[in-house]
């Protein structure tokens, strides 16, 4: 069994002060799991208690500590999932489970955690509209689906409004390379991680300190896009659908009251490719 890092902020040297002492034991901790998963046979669940008594430790949890955390559990279920609807109730497990989890977190955070059942849903959204599935189930599952979507992007309008633009910034303590690594399934690419955002957007994220306030503007557009991308592939096409998108659309954006989530979202939809088109092929597979 790899040795565990202890998850109390006892003192590592007698010089470090005690926020060193915390983002050192984390970054170590989540150094850890990242080794641990590129094992042939990984022993995740010895991380599970570590990753809890550091989540634990802050009034205001790190982002880090949730996500690991979050990863963790999810990679335990994910394992037992047979088929899409298991796929549905396993994501909502998890979106429950994080935004738990984020009840002391602030507007910005809090939508940022979300980025992982982002990456989920995607994944969802693609295998469903992908899958030959007959009418009525496949009228079942995108039913659930759009319910999830609904649920989440209520959550992040309730958490966010207003408050995302006042919010004062924060960074990620771990690189983000690493973050998205505990998500990802062996050979995954960590481009993935964001599937509806461009090269340069991704790169803005991940290169150097990733701001929390950008994430949480990235999240908030994948899940838009989505809702827009499963809209258009499974309802009936026509001037009324048309009117009622541009409706939902323009009252979404505005819900959330924030210039720069705005300027995120144009930005995606100036690429020469959008990165949504795979959604939008009849013929989309995974």
């Amino acid at each position: 069994m790899a040795s565990v890092v202890e998850p109390s902020i006892n003192p590592l040297t007698s010089n470090v002060p005690i926020v060193d002492k915390y983002e050192l034991t984390l970054t170590q901790a989540i150094q850890n799991v990242v080794a641990e998963i590129h094992k042939e046979n990984p022993n995740l669940a010895q991380y599970n208690d570590v990753f809890y008594n550091l989540m634990q430790s802050r009034i205001d949890p790190s982002l880090e500590t949730i996500w690991v955390f979050s990863a963790l559990s999810f990679r335990s279920r994910e394992i037992t999932s047979n088929g899409l609807s298991d796929r549905v109730l396993i994501i909502k497990e998890l979106f429950q489970l994080i935004s738990g989890c984020a009840g002391p977190c602030g507007p910005s955070k809090s939508t940022a955690l979300l980025a992982p059942v982002a990456f989920q849903v995607y994944k969802l959204v693609a295998e469903l509209l992908g899958t030959d599935l007959g009418a009525k189930r496949l009228k079942k599952l995108t039913k659930e689906v759009k319910s999830l979507i609904g649920s989440i992007l209520g959550y992040a309008s309730v958490r966010s409004g207003k408050d995302l633009n006042e919010e004062s910034d924060s960074h990620l303590l771990a690189p983000f390379v690493h973050l998205v690594s505990v998500w990802l399934s062996k050979g995954g690419r960590l481009e993935s991680f964001l599937p509806l955002v461009s090269n340069e957007i991704f790169r803005d994220v991940s290169d150097g300190k990733c701001s929390v306030n950008y994430l949480a503007r990235v999240v908030i557009t994948e899940m838009l896009l989505l809702k827009l991308c499963l809209d258009l592939r499974t309802s009936n096409r026509g001037v009324e659908l048309e009117k009622d998108l541009r409706r939902w659309v323009v009252g979404s954006v505005t819900a959330f009251q924030n210039f720069y989530l705005h300027d995120t979202l144009v930005n995606m939809l100036l690429e020469k490719i959008l990165p949504v088109a795979p959604l939008l092929v009849c013929n989309f597979s995974l």
